[in-house]
């Protein structure tokens, strides 16, 4: 039987693994081994990337961040960007790979949102908007050093070769900077972009990421007292009829190819996975809801929207191995690793 146990677990650890195995011949190496993806990007040698000596801030390049907390704006040149945005992501003690990743991602989708705005403001001068207090988006050099105390030069020193691997690095697609989003866990597979918010981008596709599985907090339940179900699907959709016993009142539901939720009825109404997602407090809109015992149970798998970059599938693929433009090209693919206008 022991046996029998080992063989079975083996099997499936290699069924997880098989998506990745050939991941060294289709996508470059950190030294810029193929072009495709180095496009405008000198390569430079491991070592190189990973000295500690700070390169120059790109001339008259920043970021204006209104803190949702103060209400005041701050202001962050590109390299102190990077270590409050991948600071608020992910913690310092992940895998370097995984982190110059995060960095790329994040760096890309604000220097979009920054452009987005020089185009057409709306923010009263700012780029986009943080909650620093709550470590959402970005979080100042004090943020860190009070949540850290005696840990903060560790941590802190650990960005650095990170930041300096990275430093004015982005994602384009077609020669634009691509809407690079990213999230916590995937449920096994992320979505594609058109699913989940109905605009179809070539780089917001459907691949697998089967580490994610393995990460604490991938799967999680939730359970609402019939009332509290109520109150929730009513808040959202009022028109929803919940009369009559609670076992009817959840019908058929439509997912997408990789599972989530794409819209639920209950009561007699449409809602949508997303919108169930946040009423009902979940993680993500990929579920399944069952009622027994005057409960609604959910179980929720993954957690964030689904599109785009896995943080715990890129931690795994780091840990196995993977380097940041691995990762990328993974979870973006088509897209150039290119510099940043200047």
């Amino acid at each position: 039987m022991k046996g029998k146990a080992m063989l079975g677990f083996l099997l499936f650890l290699i069924m997880f693994l098989i998506p990745f195995l050939s991941m060294g011949a289709k996508y470059p190496d950190k030294t810029g081994a193929s072009s495709q993806r180095q496009e405008n990007v000198s390569p430079k040698a491991p070592s190189q990337q990973q000295q500690n000596t700070a390169p120059q801030t790109q001339s008259g390049s920043v970021f204006k961040i209104q803190d949702t907390t103060s209400g005041k704006i701050i202001t962050a040149d590109d390299r102190t960007f990077l270590y409050g945005a991948i600071a608020s992501e992910m913690s310092p003690t992940a895998p370097q790979e995984a982190l110059k990743a995060q960095g790329v991602a994040a760096y890309t989708y604000y220097s979009r949102l920054r452009e987005q705005q020089k185009i057409a403001p709306t923010l009263n001068g700012a780029d986009f908007t943080a909650d620093t207090q709550n470590w959402q988006i970005y979080v100042t050099r004090e943020q860190m050093q009070t949540r850290w105390g005696s840990n903060f030069e560790d941590y802190y020193n650990k960005l650095t070769p990170v930041v300096n691997a990275i430093y004015g690095q982005v994602l384009k697609s077609n020669g634009e900077l691509i809407d690079a989003t990213y999230y916590a866990i995937s449920s096994g597979r992320t979505e594609t972009s058109e699913d989940i918010w109905g605009g179809k981008r070539s780089y917001l596709i459907s691949v697998a990421s089967p580490g994610d599985v393995f990460s604490g907090g991938y799967q999680t339940t939730v359970v609402l007292t019939a009332a509290q179900f109520k109150t929730a699907v009513l808040k959202a959709e009022p028109k929803a009829n919940l009369s009559g016993d609670a076992a009817s009142w959840i019908g058929a539901s439509k997912r997408t190819a990789s599972g989530s939720i794409e819209n639920i009825i209950i009561g007699g109404a449409t809602i949508t996975g997303n919108t169930a997602r946040n009423a009902f407090g979940l993680r993500s809109a990929n579920f399944t809801v069952s009622y027994a015992n005057s409960n609604f149970t959910f179980v929720v798998k993954g957690y964030g929207h689904g599109v785009g970059m896995s943080q715990a599938g890129a931690e795994y693929m780091a840990n196995q191995g993977a380097t940041y433009q691995q990762i990328l090209a993974w979870y973006y693919p088509t897209t150039t690793l290119a510099k940043a206008s200047t």
